[in-house]
């Protein structure tokens, strides 16, 4: 049995094989796209400024910044990341941990797009979404992400 290379375009005609279509940079060299097969947390940039208070959350915000849990009831990541933000929110002072269960306010989901759970918000002080991040976080990638609220 010959075994084409796993690179290798497929026999039925689609470009790129595993990875998915290549495509050019800048410069025209061919790139592959990216592809995280880990399951870790996809991190993303600020909200545009969107701010979330003391009411849309259901609880105080933290003095000095907040870590928002969305969480699904039967998601075992979930149950992982909210003893990791308590953890932190333990650790480091003026920061407060609210879970949010994501069935439960629909309208606040929707209006975020939140896509999955666990989906985690690193709030400032004034309540600015200044990182998102989906799926289970460790320890480290929280602490670094609090960074950009303190």
């Amino acid at each position: 049995m010959i075994r084409a290379p796993v690179n290798a375009a497929p026999e039925d005609g689609r470009a790129g094989g595993a990875e998915g279509p290549a495509r050019a940079d800048e410069a025209g060299r061919t790139q592959k796209p990216h592809r995280r097969r880990s399951g870790r947390t996809r991190v993303h940039g600020r909200d545009d400024g969107r701010r979330l208070g003391a009411a849309e959350l259901g609880q105080r915000l933290g003095e000095r910044a907040t870590l928002v849990q969305f969480s699904s009831a039967f998601c075992a990541p979930c149950r992982a990341t909210r003893r990791v933000l308590t953890e932190v929110a333990r650790m480091v002072p003026g920061v407060a941990h609210v879970e949010i269960d994501a069935e439960q306010r629909l309208e606040l989901v929707r209006a975020l797009g939140i896509l999955k759970t666990p989906t985690v918000l690193v709030l400032d002080a004034d309540g600015r979404i200044v990182r998102r991040a989906a799926g289970q976080p460790r320890t480290a990638d929280v602490i670094a992400a609090l960074g950009d609220a303190l």
